[in-house]
């Protein structure tokens, strides 16, 4: 039988906030979106830029593995991209009881067929979930794409009772407003598989990259959210997330 191949970015061994524990971390090439923050735009093609089959990714997790102990994560640019690589790759780790983790923006969800999607999540132990916006018009203007498949996902994802992991990057004068925050805490309510929180306060450490690409970094001058402005941010989605749960108990 024939090897399956994916466009690889790259590989990071040792990850430590790509899921739980130690991890080995695949970047895959290619991604639909074009967030104003995003800080790998190198992703963003999908001209080829690596082709390594799942062999040769199972084999270097393996000579790294006394390191990696938490599993593979495979992240992006976009992996939903390379569905039929990333199903394969981790159909294989299920079979070496490896920990599969899917880093996301369910972008490429498609409600109407589930097919591909139901076949992923039979090998796949946890998924990152990237919510960017909670508004869609909102939502737009971030990334050029509408946020419906990707709330679909995540009741997809609810329904299926997968285990997630919700991330949120706030951005000053984007998503860091009370009500934003709240109506994502409000949605996130509703589901019942969340398991973690992570709000990741924007930053601009990518824009040396996006010079060096002669690519133009459209949030220049937008301060970096401060500590104090992310802790307050987790307690707004949290709080609304509670009474969300409370009022349908």
């Amino acid at each position: 039988m024939s090897d399956t191949y994916g466009n690889i970015h790259s590989i990071e061994t040792c990850g430590t906030v790509d899921g739980p524990g130690i991890r080995f971390v695949v970047f895959t090439q290619g991604c639909p979106m074009r967030c104003l923050y995003c800080h790998n735009p190198d992703t963003w093609n999908t001209e080829p830029n690596q082709k390594l089959s799942v062999s040769e990714i199972l084999a270097q997790y393996e000579s790294v593995k006394e390191f990696c102990k938490g599993g593979i994560t495979v992240t992006g640019g976009e992996p939903l991209m390379q569905i039929d690589f990333v199903t394969e790759l981790f159909r294989k780790a299920k079979e070496k009881n490896i920990h599969t983790a899917l880093d996301t923006s369910g972008i490429l969800f498609t409600p109407d067929d589930t097919h591909k999607f139901d076949e992923l999540m039979k090998y796949t132990d946890l998924v990152l979930l990237d919510i960017k916006h909670i508004i869609d018009d909102e939502h737009k203007k971030l990334t050029t794409h509408s946020n419906k498949n990707i709330l679909a996902f995540a009741k997809y994802l609810s329904d299926i009772n997968k285990p997630v992991w919700i991330r949120h990057v706030v951005v000053p004068g984007i998503n860091y407003k009370e009500e934003y925050l709240t109506k994502l805490g409000n949605f996130l309510g509703t589901l019942n598989n969340v398991k973690a929180l992570d709000v990741l306060p924007y930053h601009d450490m990518a824009i040396p990259k996006y010079e060096n690409l002669g690519i133009e970094y459209k949030l220049n001058g937008v301060p970096p959210l401060t500590k104090e402005e992310a802790i307050n941010a987790r307690d707004v989605i949290l709080s609304a997330y509670k009474k969300t749960k409370q009022a349908l108990n």
